[in-house]
């Protein structure tokens, strides 16, 4: 009987946010699904949030990933930006540790060096390269957050079972003991 392993990629965002779902069947992937929540239509940050956590925990619930990859935010000299976004990840980090789901965070280089080559590789020669590995015709989305979060599943099963540096998370304990200073 043959194991299939299903990744759930997430790239956060507070205008899009890109997931991207992938099954590995004996070390070929496959796209399941691709999405983007688009979230400038919402009136706060808050609401804003809530969308974000149910509907990462919608697709969970939809597809049963074994393993959640999301990309860790960048460092930027907006603070107020880097707030949001951190908010935003924490959310999704917050419905797949709510599922049980263990997760894996993975810094914007290692994500494009994993698919490209190139750490500094743009959005369309990441989305161009997903397109060849998992043999597409077409790439079904017009933005490109969606394939980001495509781009952070197959860097997660390209990392599988490597000894990887970024942070793993199985539990809400697991979490709260790499991030001490989370904790109040």
């Amino acid at each position: 009987m043959q194991s299939e392993k299903i990744i759930l990629g997430i790239d956060p965002g507070t205008t899009i946010m890109g997931f991207g779902l992938i099954s590995v069947v004996k070390g070929k992937m496959e796209m399941i699904s691709i999405h983007e929540l688009i979230l400038k239509k919402y009136p706060n940050h808050e609401t804003k949030l809530k969308v974000i956590f149910d509907k990462t925990l919608a697709l969970i619930d939809e597809f049963h990933p074994d393993e959640v990859a999301l990309e860790a935010p960048f460092f930027g000299k907006n603070v107020q930006s880097m707030l949001k976004l951190g908010r935003a990840q924490g959310v999704a980090i917050a419905a797949s540790l709510h599922r049980d789901i263990p997760i894996t965070e993975y810094s914007p280089k290692k994500i494009k060096m994993a698919i490209t080559g190139n750490g500094n590789a743009s959005k369309e020669q990441v989305a161009g390269m997903l397109q060849n590995l998992l043999n597409l015709k077409e790439f079904p989305t017009k933005y490109l957050d969606a394939s980001d979060g495509l781009a952070v599943a197959v860097c997660h099963h390209f990392n599988s079972g490597n000894a990887v540096s970024e942070k793993s998370y199985s539990g809400w304990e697991s979490f709260l003991k790499q991030n001490p200073d989370r904790l109040k």
